[in-house]
């Protein structure tokens, strides 16, 4: 059975901001706020919302400069920008405490809202964060290989054409990005593939006093261990658990071991598998 309730705009930080939502009201357990990646618009994260909609009360953003939010020549895409987005969105949503789920840039876009340290930010999840940063080794994956997707996208392509880019997605994942990646502004894309190398998250992370788990993928060496143990030095408390069988895209890899790695952070352990 779907949890899917309906997508919405909020004027937040002084933009249009896009969200879809599942799940709707619960009795007890805070709502979560899922941060995709640098090019995964909402949607494309629907089948994961699903399952945490069975639970949580889920709200799915479109980043700036993604899916149907704003973008435009005029926005600041800084990691800054986007943080304050986060925390604007929830404001204007009224939650009086929520917990943040961020994957790869949407981890670091958590962190940098963590930072603040808002009261009603009350969990952290970060997974498969890029470490990378100001003389650190750069992010493994390639700007070409953004910028070429997007392109062809832009000019019209198929799930087929998207095989090239992500061959081991199923045809319904790789048929979801070939028609929503087009949403991609560049200027954000370029922004933000600049900011995983000048942006500072080990030095927001000192600053984390709120309870945060690092969900890691086995492959992909976006996380290595020795980066693990440097995480924990800087937050003493931080869980951790790597996802096995799993690169980067981890729920699109593992999808059982993602959900079973959250355990019961967020208050109540996601469900098994969903009948098909």
């Amino acid at each position: 059975m779907s949890t899917y309730q309906y997508g919405g705009h909020v004027h937040a930080n002084g933009i249009r901001q896009h969200y879809l939502r599942y799940g709707g009201a619960k009795p007890g357990g805070d709502p979560v706020i899922i941060i995709p990646g640098i090019t995964s618009p909402a949607v494309t994260w629907g089948f994961v919302a699903e399952r945490f909609g069975s639970v949580f009360d889920t709200y799915v953003l479109d980043v700036r400069g993604r899916g149907l939010s704003q973008a435009d020549a005029s926005l600041d895409y800084s990691l800054d920008a986007q943080a304050a987005d986060v925390l604007a969105f929830a404001q204007a949503l009224g939650f009086e405490r929520y917990s943040i789920v961020g994957h790869s840039m949407g981890a670091r876009i958590g962190i940098r809202a963590a930072r603040s340290q808002s009261p009603a930010l009350h969990r952290l999840v970060m997974v498969d964060p890029p470490v990378s940063g100001p003389g650190r080794r750069p992010y493994p994956a390639q700007l070409p290989w953004y910028v070429g997707s997007m392109a062809q996208a832009r000019a019209g392509m198929s799930a087929a054409d998207m095989s090239v880019f992500c061959p081991s997605w199923t045809e319904e994942q790789r048929q979801l990005r070939a028609q929503w990646l087009h949403t991609c502004d560049e200027r954000a894309i370029l922004a933000s593939f600049d900011g995983f190398h000048m942006d500072d998250i080990h030095a927001d992370l000192a600053h984390l006093k709120i309870p945060a788990l690092l969900i890691t993928a086995e492959r992909g060496d976006v996380v290595r261990d020795d980066d693990v143990n440097e995480l924990r030095d800087l937050v003493p408390k931080l869980l951790h658990i790597r996802v096995r069988d799993a690169g980067h895209m981890i729920p699109w890899d593992n999808e059982e071991g993602f959900y079973a790695a959250f355990g019961t952070f967020l208050g109540v352990a996601l469900p098994g598998p969903n009948p098909r």
